[in-house]
């Protein structure tokens, strides 16, 4: 897992890349989120979703841009973290901390694991997180610190293959680390990749409590809509904090908002929610085809068959890395899927 920083100097945890199934919300993708499948749930509906890549998270990328919130498998729900595990041996999570000397006067290496801890491969080194987050790690005990960081490493690598196993680890960093914001938020985005969405709901809003600022607005949105509450991914939507937003944030929220519409039946609002300047056919990349899929989306479910099928032509042509749907669904539009 690493991280990026943005230019207001927010860090964000960057998985694998993969797309979050189940309910198609925000992509944790284009941000590393997570994404998760059930239409419960964040990442399922609306066959992509937002991505909370944005801002960071622990995983993936999200399939199709469509109206779902962040990172729902694009390919799930229509309407509506990476990784390879490499080599080595399983070694017990717990290593590290305070132990004492022995006779020599050397400190023993290793400590009795937590017994509820996974184990973590021997291969995998705190060295392969970001620099700017092992320095949010600096005020826990060295060989406390090495384990967490190791411990996100793995959440990071597995968030997209093995999402269960990835929380496994995101939680035992939690528990170690509990009262650093960015160790909540991985925590928070690899549980919004399980799918458990109240988790992830309850410890994004602890790190924006501890870090201030307006957070992963458009995963907390998605998990409000997996949690069956749309209307409040769309209050999310009208906040304070989201009139903040700008550029791939405000597009990744307006993505859910618009998914939230459609939990709703509110088709031509969630058409309306997506027409903004971002709508224009030249752009490409992630963040374009995936508008481009939700807009489609939005407007196959309003009945407009004709605008949609021009805009998931938009999608396929912006999505220079096949991270959409988008082809297929233009040939199940035209019938060229028979």
């Amino acid at each position: 897992m690493t991280v990026s920083e943005s230019d207001d100097g927010r860090r964000s945890f960057r998985g694998g890349g993969a797309s979050s199934s189940n309910r198609g919300g925000a992509s944790s993708s284009n941000r590393g989120g997570a994404s998760s499948s059930n239409r419960g749930g964040a990442s399922s509906s609306n066959r992509g979703g937002a991505s909370s890549s944005d801002r960071g998270g622990v995983g993936g990328s999200g399939r199709g841009g469509s109206t779902g919130g962040p990172r729902r498998d694009s390919r799930d729900n229509r309407g509506g973290a990476g990784g390879d595990r490499r080599g080595g041996g399983p070694r017990r999570g717990g290593e590290g901390g305070f132990a004492p000397r022995g006779r020599d006067g050397d400190r023993p290496q290793r400590q009795q694991a937590r017994p509820d801890e996974p184990d973590l491969p021997e291969n995998v080194e705190a060295g392969e997180l970001d620099p700017a987050v092992r320095r949010d790690l600096l005020s826990l005990d060295k060989t406390n610190a090495n384990t967490v960081a190791r411990h996100l490493v793995m959440a990071g690598k597995l968030v997209d293959d093995d999402p269960r196993l990835a929380l496994a680890h995101a939680r035992a960093a939690r528990q170690r680390a509990g009262r650093i914001a960015i160790v909540r938020e991985a925590a928070g985005i690899t549980a919004y990749h399980a799918g458990e969405w109240a988790e992830a709901l309850s410890e994004l809003r602890a790190a924006r409590r501890m870090a201030g600022g307006p957070g992963l607005l458009a995963v907390m949105a998605d998990c409000e809509r997996g949690l069956g509450r749309p209307e409040r991914a769309i209050e999310l939507g009208r906040s304070d904090e989201a009139a903040a937003l700008s550029g791939d944030e405000a597009a990744e929220l307006r993505i859910v908002v618009a998914g939230a519409r459609m939990d709703l039946g509110q088709f031509d609002q969630a058409v309306v929610t997506l027409q903004t300047p971002d709508l224009d056919a030249s752009r490409t990349g992630p963040g374009a085809a995936r508008l481009f899929y939700a807009y489609a989306d939005a407007l196959v479910a309003a009945g407009r068959i004709e605008d949609g099928l021009k805009w998931f032509l938009n999608s396929a042509a912006a999505d220079l890395e096949g991270d959409t749907d988008a082809e297929e669904r233009v040939a199940e539009l035209t019938g060229d899927d028979q």
